[in-house]
């Protein structure tokens, strides 16, 4: 049994790992590190609650530690944890910086521990049956595919830490997950051109941007924005031969703020009437047809953790899936500053 321990019980902590930690079997929540509150002993009444990470640290059966502090913090926190010799995962983004990125690498590799980004998003339904029609090849030629993530939240951020500059804003929080699904699809892009920047009223971090990814005969569209409150496909695909629209977002985020524990066995699943339409060409007469959703599971990526520390598999997110991704973000950045395209310089020995 892997005994985790959990630092940080907000949204993250809260909505995401507890539920998924203590749902896959071989990992045990026995940790959480609050401050001042006690909801999680509220909802896993048999852990420990520790105040401070260091009174945490001091718990010698601690297996694996589960960073889901503020974006900011993550680096510094990841970086106390390696230092002590722990295994560690940590929240999206891993850190703010690329640089940062490698910096942790070194460490865990020096102490021999494991370090691994959460991009949960990957076990996404809908981005599961995306892949699922590039494979099959009706759409054809690939040549426009667009991923969104619209929000309306015209207010200031519920959370002041949200709206905190230095964690990167939306570009980082949910650009994280588009981006990385990008180079899991399509893999590193020639260049990228950007918007970011802040649409709501009143000063603090970016909430919205735009990306466009350039490849060889494709473009690839990324964007997110608080200020939808009708929202776009959350994946539009276009190909030689017909198009691919997805409304509506994955279910189990919602779900998984209603449960410490998944029981469902039809977890994932979404009804027929939210599935994607495809829209093709066969001998010459337009066809549309619903597409089945492939059922999302995010205990995918726990169950991977369990098998990478028992030394089954290795991790299912990689040091270098994050570096990259943090690294064209911050290509994306510059290109908003500049108002100009960026070629992507793939040089990965500075990871």
């Amino acid at each position: 049994m892997i005994r985790a321990g959990l630092v940080g019980f907000g949204l993250a902590g809260r909505v995401f790992h507890a539920p998924l930690i203590s749902s896959v079997e071989g990992l045990e929540l026995t940790a959480v590190m609050e401050r001042s509150t006690n909801h999680a002993a509220e909802r896993y009444p048999r852990i420990t609650t520790f105040r401070t990470l260091e009174a945490m640290l001091e718990d010698s059966s601690l297996d694996l530690f589960v960073v889901a502090t503020p974006s900011g913090s993550h680096f510094e926190v990841a970086r106390q944890l390696l230092e002590a010799g722990k295994n560690v995962i940590v929240d999206k983004p891993l850190a703010v910086r690329s640089v940062e990125i490698a910096e942790l690498g070194k460490l865990a590799a020096m102490k021999g521990v494991l370090l691994a980004p959460f991009h949960n998003r990957r076990w996404d339904g809908d981005f599961l049956t995306v892949q699922r029609v590039l494979r099959e090849g009706s759409l054809g030629r690939l040549v426009h595919f667009e991923s969104c993530f619209d929000r309306w939240a015209p207010g200031a951020a519920r959370k002041p830490w949200k709206d905190d500059p230095t964690g990167g804003g939306l570009l980082l929080d949910l650009g994280t997950h588009l981006a990385d699904q990008a180079l899991m699809l399509f893999g590193k892009p020639l260049a990228v051109s950007a918007e970011v920047g802040r649409e709501r009223d009143g000063e603090g971090a970016n909430d919205a941007f735009t990306l466009r990814l350039r490849y060889e005969g494709l473009r690839v569209v990324l964007s997110a924005t608080c200020l939808s409150s009708l929202q776009r496909p959350r994946f539009h695909l276009r190909g030689t031969k017909g198009n691919y629209w997805k409304h509506g977002e994955d279910p189990q985020e919602a779900a998984l703020g209603k449960v410490a524990r998944i029981t469902d066995s039809a977890w994932g699943q979404e009804s027929a009437d939210h599935w994607g339409l495809l829209k093709v060409d066969i001998d010459g007469g337009k066809v549309t047809r619903p597409v089945p959703h492939v059922p999302g599971d995010y205990r995918l990526y726990y169950a991977g953790i369990r098998d990478a520390m028992q030394f089954k598999a290795v991790p299912p997110v990689t040091l270098l899936d994050a570096w990259r991704t943090a690294r064209l973000l911050e290509w994306a950045l510059e290109s908003s500053d500049q108002c100009r395209e960026i070629a992507c310089n793939w040089s990965e020995g500075q990871q």
